[in-house]
């Protein structure tokens, strides 16, 4: 099987569902790549993380569609679209900018199906890139999926690795009701074995990329690379966990994480955002509502601090969450 980045697997997906549906269209600030590239030509870049390359050059300008910076502009005419019978594929460049188009995603796109009475649908997917990695300071580095998991009507997708991410795109292209699509910063050159051919991952549906006795290991998006590190360095020690990457925050797999914790009696959730109505006391309440008799230590959240994420790299590599704060929050658990 072939190795892939996860920016060139989210490109195939793309790829994929433009060729098999000609109501998917993409619509977006620099998506198309401008025509002032390397060559010049029009889609050599694919904007500014390169995963629309291409696109424009094979399926043209009116379904590859370039926008002036106005992110409310982008979602109000992609949600328009979509009530219409198309399946656009809004990109919003940094998660940060959701703060300018939250009307159109909270107060409209996510309520189109409950307001009309299920009389239509909104098969609509908004990308966005997310998190901290880049020294791109506070403004373009928020995770912003722990927000929008708690707005009823949206599905929340968050990938952590590329062979995901492009089973994830398709089946979010494929789905009658509105998906944001969270993309790392640092997944986009991660690699890993990804087939030529087009596969869907049903929503809702957590993978278990390590497994193991001693605790349960909950993690989101980037964070689940981080917490298989600090679950791999534990193994010298004879500990070994249950790492679960939910893929999706809404619909969330609940009945996997509480089988979990039926069987190892410990729980560590892991994220990236700050801890404050986030995911991690989400999945912490949930447990402790739902499975606190199984539990046979306190749980443990590691998050970054409730600050904004600083810009000098120095601060930003101490306000993220590290390997070994993780194992250390698993040995916590096993006193």
């Amino acid at each position: 099987m072939p190795i892939k980045t996860a920016r060139d697997a989210l490109n195939e997906a793309m790829f994929h569902e433009f060729a098999r549906d000609p109501n998917v269209f993409a619509i977006g600030e620099d998506i198309a790549g401008g025509r002032g590239g390397s060559s010049g030509d029009i889609g050599c870049v694919g904007g500014i993380f390169g995963v629309t390359k291409g696109l424009v050059a094979e399926f043209g300008e009116e379904r590859v569609i370039d926008t002036p910076i106005s992110e409310s502009a982008i979602v109000g005419a992609a949600a328009g679209a979509a009530l219409s019978g198309m399946r656009p594929v809004a990109e919003i460049m940094f998660a940060d900018f959701f703060g300018v188009c939250l009307d159109q995603v909270m107060n409209q796109v996510a309520k189109f199906r409950y307001m009309f009475g299920g009389k239509t649908k909104c098969p609509l997917v908004i990308r966005c890139n997310t998190g901290a990695g880049y020294s791109a300071a506070a403004q373009h580095s928020q995770t912003m999926y722990q927000m929008m998991t708690a707005i009823p009507g949206l599905k929340v997708v968050v990938p952590s690795n590329a062979y995901d991410a492009k089973g994830l795109l398709i089946s979010a292209i494929q789905d009658d009701d509105p998906v944001l699509f969270f993309e790392h910063k640092l997944l986009y050159q991660s690699e890993c074995e990804v087939p030529d051919e087009a596969y869907a991952i049903p929503f809702g549906e957590a993978a278990m990329p390590r497994e193991g006795e001693h605790c349960t290991v909950v993690a989101f998006g980037q964070m689940v690379n981080v917490a298989a590190q600090a679950i791999d360095s534990l193994a010298a020690e004879g500990i070994t966990c249950d790492l679960i990457d939910p893929r999706t925050t809404s619909p969330l797999d609940e009945e996997t994480i509480l089988e979990s914790v039926e069987a190892t009696g410990r729980l560590v959730v892991v994220d990236e955002s700050p801890p404050r109505c986030g995911l991690t006391a989400d999945i912490a309440g949930m447990v402790a509502d739902k499975g606190f008799s199984s539990l046979r230590a306190p749980i443990k959240q590691v998050t970054a601090p409730h600050s904004p994420v600083p810009f000098a790299a120095e601060l930003e590599a101490a306000y993220l969450p590290k390997a070994q704060d993780v194992a250390a929050a698993i040995r916590e658990t096993l006193k």
